[in-house]
This record gives structure tokens, C-alpha cells and sequence, in this order.
């Protein structure tokens, strides 16, 4: 379950997003909305109120004479309860 989620998104809009307690994350291609809630429900132990979800386009890689693509993923906005947070997003002050 956890390589369904590729890591999370840091970026000046996801910073500012976390203030509305939305949470961005790159995700798996395949999966669906309902399914990304029942991963983050299980994985962190939250409630989920929504998901927002699109798909980014693809970059052009060249090596050589050869050019491809990259790999294609899905990102996904997830909102969360007020009072809940995403461990992986907390402040240490250590």
C-alpha cells in the first residue's frame, strides 16, 4: 500500500495549501479517488473530507540520440479534518 503513494509534493503552493489543512502528494497513475482516501485513511489514521486529483503532463527526456518520456504520475490534494495532521508534514523544532 505504501508504493501507491510516491512522496509528497514540496512546493510554495502545498506550503500554503497545509494552512487549509490540504495535504499534496504524487500518487500511482491507476488509482481512483475513493481508493486514495482508503489509502491515506489506513496508512495515517485520518479522515478524509476530499480529494482533488489531476494528472500532470508528461516531460520530454533526451539521452543521446534517443528521446523519451518521463514516467507519468497522478497528483492528489488531500483535505483533511481541522484538528488532524499528516506526521510526515509536522514542524520539529530539534
Amino acid at each position: 500500500m505504501i508504493d501507491l503513494v510516491k512522496y509528497p509534493v514540496s512546493t510554495e503552493k502545498s506550503y500554503r495549501l497545509i494552512e487549509k489543512n490540504q495535504y499534496t502528494f504524487d500518487v500511482d497513475v491507476r488509482l481512483t479517488k475513493p481508493q486514495i482516501r482508503k489509502v491515506f485513511e489506513n496508512l495515517f489514521d485520518i479522515k478524509v473530507l476530499a480529494v482533488n486529483t489531476h494528472l500532470l503532463p508528461t516531460k520530454k527526456k533526451r539521452l543521446g540520440l534517443n528521446l523519451g518520456f518521463k514516467t507519468r504520475y497522478k497528483r492528489a490534494i488531500i483535505t483533511i479534518k481541522a484538528n488532524q495532521t499528516i506526521p510526515i508534514f509536522e514542524n520539529s523544532d530539534s
